[in-house]
């Protein structure tokens, strides 16, 4: 959905949505459901007579408050990445973007090991080395063989319940009519989504106006992926090892507001600033538009919720079956053509995320006990009588 929002034709005289619009507002979504909980939480606490006021208080001090400044540096990161992400999708196909992003659990573990001296054991270092060669191969933009052809044509069509086109609405249409005509909106059809999208070379015009640049969306997937690492390392760090107990909701709103503050400076006034002063800051939102940051949003909400539950890589693995799902979505709706070399290195992908995903079978070692102080004991030797020194004492029988 990010993609198609991203390279969807627009009528003349509209203008493409601002990624960093969109990110500012996924981050006061997050905000104001993380405020929600907070004050949830709050109030179960405290009695039913508490003022307002004193309730307020009470979060504003939890929130703003502590050790929150520590998650300055992971939101400034989290944005970067955000943003990064809308430039990789819009000039890559979906489930290219969502393989090559994949790169970002070979960047936590290397920084896991680093910032939190995280081991690995042997199969999950096999499972890195998989997932490294797949992105590779998946990278390399390779034509379309024959065989290709015969592999893609072997995939059965679905049963849609709606017609993929409009060739397929049935009879009862007029050969001076289109079929096209019945339909009241462009999505009733596969036909209205396609040609939304970029046209070919028969379509200049359509091309220009959603030009796709496969060398910048290949920059932008592999710094997104390693920008990824690093802010999913750095807060799990500050979640985890934080002296600090705070809720995941207390650090859900510290992290949105400082990104929200991030994509506010550095793009909404900074970067676009121009741009949202010529047209607007809603240009460009549609329905679709509204759905990704909606769904953006959620998405962050439910990646804390799973880095405090688990770890980094649970978060990282668990999105294997996207790669699956964008690859049929892709498929069979936007006619994603994919080579044999793209399977090979998606099957990689994905079987060094089943390997990953192994637990650790190994007996852990409980954990070193460690002594504050030791003082060495010491036993005071009190005179006693020796009875072989009193008189009249036997030495063979050792009686008196």
């Amino acid at each position: 959905m990010m993609h198609y929002s991203r390279v969807v034709v627009l009528p003349a005289g509209h203008h493409r949505y601002l990624p960093t619009t969109a990110v500012f507002l996924s981050e006061l979504i997050k905000l104001a459901f993380s405020f929600t909980l907070v004050l949830y939480e709050a109030s179960k606490t405290l009695a039913p007579s508490t003022p307002a006021t004193v309730l307020f208080e009470q979060i504003w001090n939890a929130v703003f408050a502590g050790d929150g400044w520590r998650l300055i540096v992971p939101a400034a990161l989290y944005t970067l990445q955000n943003i990064l992400q809308y430039v990789a999708v819009g000039n890559l196909d979906a489930v290219q973007f969502q393989v090559l992003y994949q790169l970002k659990i070979l960047t936590t573990a290397g920084f896991g090991i680093f910032l939190l001296n995280r081991p690995l054991n042997l199969t999950r270092w096999l499972s890195l080395i998989l997932l490294t060669i797949g992105v590779c191969i998946v990278s390399l933009p390779c034509p379309r063989s024959r065989e290709d052809d015969a592999l893609l044509s072997a995939i059965p069509a679905p049963f849609w319940p709606f017609p993929r086109s409009s060739h397929e609405l049935g009879h009862g249409t007029s050969p001076a009519e289109p079929p096209s005509a019945h339909l009241t909106r462009r999505s009733a059809t596969y036909q209205g989504i396609d040609d939304d999208l970029p046209a070919s070379s028969s379509s200049s015009s359509a091309a220009a106006a959603a030009h796709m640049d496969y060398h910048l969306g290949l920059t932008a997937a592999l710094a997104a992926a390693l920008v990824s690492g690093l802010t999913g390392v750095v807060f799990e760090k500050v979640l985890k090892q934080s002296p600090t107990q705070a809720s995941v909701w207390i650090r859900n709103a510290q992290l949105s507001f400082y990104a929200m503050l991030a994509a506010l400076l550095a793009g909404v006034l900074g970067q676009d600033a121009r741009d949202i002063r010529q047209h607007a800051f809603f240009d460009g939102y549609r329905p679709v538009v509204w759905a990704v940051v909606v769904l953006h949003a959620a998405g962050g909400i439910l990646t804390s919720l799973v880095i405090r539950d688990g770890d980094n890589f649970v978060k990282n693995f668990a999105t294997g079956l996207s790669i699956v799902l964008s690859l049929l979505v892709s498929i069979y709706t936007f006619e994603f053509k994919a080579s044999k070399l793209f399977f090979i290195g998606a099957s990689l992908v994905m079987i060094a995320s089943y390997l990953f995903s192994l637990p650790d079978h190994a007996p852990k070692r409980p954990p070193a006990l460690r002594l504050a102080s030791f003082e060495k004991p010491t036993v005071e030797s009190l005179p006693t009588p020796r009875a072989d020194t009193q008189p009249g004492y036997d030495y063979m029988t050792r009686k008196l």
